[in-house]
């Protein structure tokens, strides 16, 4: 096939220029004997005329069917703006029918009605549309920009295992059987934390990798049970060259694929994150801040705030200002219905019109206690006060949560913002209340505070650590961390989660025996390549950057994936299905 140029470059330039063109039939016109057709590939699409002679040539050919065409680019008499080569027309002079096409299930356009089940089924039909042919396209750009950049900084990619061994997080581990040894398994890798810090211990000072990683968990719109994260790690390092490598390398990439430059990122401790969004990952190109009213109730006569006062809870209120008149009894019962999803008991509200105080518990708290809130939330004319009442995390959670409905809602979020921010100093551990115990919040070779390293044992609730997340408009980015390099600090960290050093040598015992041998100070990140795709395709839905996702349920429609195995390859590997 002699392709001379691609559907999207023909311009006024190649006027009077003999072409040959190849792609899909996106659309036919029949305009008397003249036929239009425009011929689509990845590139564009470029209108190709064919007059009466070429006729019976092309009658039965529709849309889909692969053209090769012999052709005169012409000017347009009349151009069409929305086409790159809007400005041409190719005149055909022989053309060949290289494959036909059934109708296809979906129509192949940029706006498909198609519901998400069928697109996913005939996925290669799907992926004949421009905007995800575009997602890829990006996708590959950022991965491309990505390598040079590191290179560049001195990183070397490294390749690490798929067939890891399941460690004590492994409850969310893909497991894959071993035929050769009989009832035990493989696991895959949920990211290459491990090998990627024995990447340090072994020498190798800087390395990343664009790396496959896969979690058996609950889905949603942001996440896939196999994801792609871009993996580095560095050694003899603090907080700050690895935020400075990441600044950089998301600098370039934002300024190549976007053209925009970013500021400096902000920064933000977890607990101050907490506090004013109610969020570990928060959206901050709004307002809406959570603001403790706990203080005004400190006397109170109301019954339900001084309960759950007594209890240690606190009371939160979010400000939305210049809106009491836009929320009626109804739209209040709805946003009711929506904390309780949170577990929050009931969200209280306080409206100012017309210099009154009304609301659900107007009559319930004092004049006094409504002066001291006006005062202490510069309450104005028409604002309105939502309130919830708690314990801390419910009151976080559910208002945290509220907060991005209403700047959706209200349409306060400008879209054109990319607002980065580090999120510091998370806690070290966390409290499962169902098992009793403390838990590794982010992996247990995380590093704690310098400061905090003698509350490894006796002051778990109050013991911060060196891990670190970057936000961008709400969505987490990646997480990382400062690790654990010495022995003992690792000991005490296994000690706390309630290990003992025989478990974690049973666990983790090839991982530890390596911190004998001079291992590095080191730190890194992994970084969420879907989730930065998502935001720099401007789609609110991970499926849409990815060549062949799957469902909410962990299913691929198009290849029939999980599906039932024969029994003879179940024999092999000695299961039994029950």
């Amino acid at each position: 096939m002699k392709r001379t140029h691609n559907n999207g470059e023909l311009n006024l330039n190649h006027v009077d220029e003999k072409v040959s063109l190849i792609g899909w039939v996106s659309k036919r016109r029949n305009l008397g004997s003249i036929c239009f057709i425009d011929l689509r590939d990845r590139y564009g699409i470029t209108q190709v005329t064919f007059n009466e002679d070429l006729a019976e040539s092309i009658k039965d050919v529709r849309n889909e069917y692969i053209l090769e065409v012999e052709g005169v680019v012409k000017a347009k008499e009349v151009a069409n703006p929305k086409l790159k080569t809007g400005q041409i027309e190719v005149l055909a002079q022989s053309v060949k029918i290289i494959n036909k096409a059934e109708t296809t299930p979906i129509i192949i356009a940029d706006q498909s009605d198609a519901l998400e089940d069928t697109r996913l089924k005939y996925r290669y039909l799907d992926l004949r549309r421009a905007p995800l042919q575009a997602n890829l396209m990006l996708r590959h750009q950022v991965a491309l920009i990505t390598r040079n950049f590191l290179s560049k900084k001195g990183f070397i990619e490294i390749e690490t295992p798929i067939l890891c061994k399941s460690t004590p997080e492994g409850a969310r581990d893909y497991l894959v059987p071993s035929r050769i040894s009989k009832g035990q398994f493989y696991a895959l890798p949920q990211s290459p934390q491990i090998y990627k810090q024995l990447l340090m211990v072994a020498g190798m000072e800087r390395y990343f990798q664009i790396a496959r990683c896969f979690r058996d968990e609950d889905l949603r719109a942001d996440r896939q049970p196999e994801f792609t994260q871009i993996d580095i790690e560095m050694s003899f390092v603090e907080e700050e060259d690895v935020w400075a490598i990441v600044e950089g390398l998301m600098q370039t990439i934002f300024k190549q694929t976007k053209n925009v430059d970013l500021d400096r990122f902000a920064r933000m401790t977890y607990k101050e994150a907490m506090e004013m969004y109610g969020s570990d990952k928060p959206d901050t190109r709004f307002e809406l801040f959570l603001n403790d009213i706990s203080n005004v109730f400190t006397n109170t006569e109301f019954s339900i705030f001084k309960m759950i006062l007594n209890e240690h809870g606190i009371i939160n209120a979010i400000k939305v200002e210049n809106a009491a008149d836009k929320f009626s009894r109804k739209d209040l019962d709805k946003l009711q219905d929506f904390v309780k999803v949170y577990k929050a008991k009931a969200l209280s509200f306080l409206k100012y019109q017309n210099g009154e105080v009304t609301g659900s518990i107007a009559k319930a708290i004092s004049e006094e206690e409504k002066s001291a809130l006006m005062k202490q939330l510069d309450v104005k004319e028409n604002d309105l006060l939502l309130i919830v009442a708690d314990k801390y995390t419910v009151v976080k959670q559910s208002l945290g949560a509220l907060r991005n409905k209403l700047a959706k809602d209200l349409q306060l979020i400008d879209e054109n913002k990319f607002n980065f921010m580090w999120i510091t100093n998370f806690p070290m551990f966390e409290y499962v209340e169902e098992e009793s115990r403390y838990v590794a919040a982010h992996h247990p070779f995380t590093a704690p505070n310098k400061e905090d390293v003698d509350k490894l044992l006796n002051d778990k609730g109050n013991c911060y650590s060196r891990a670190y997340d970057l936000v961008l408009n709400g969505y987490e980015l990646l997480s990382g961390s400062i690790r654990i390099h010495d022995e003992e600090t690792q000991k005490k960290v296994f000690e706390a989660i309630g290990l003992t050093m025989e478990q974690a040598q049973e666990k983790f015992g090839w991982f530890i025996d390596a911190f004998k041998y001079g291992a590095p100070p080191h730190g890194g990140v992994g970084i969420g390549l879907e989730r930065l795709i998502m935001i720099l395709a401007d789609t609110d839905n991970i499926r849409d950057v990815v060549a062949f996702p799957k469902t909410a349920s962990a299913s691929d429609l198009m290849s029939e994936a999980p599906n039932v195995v024969d029994e003879k390859q179940l024999s092999e590997l000695g299961i039994t299905i029950k």
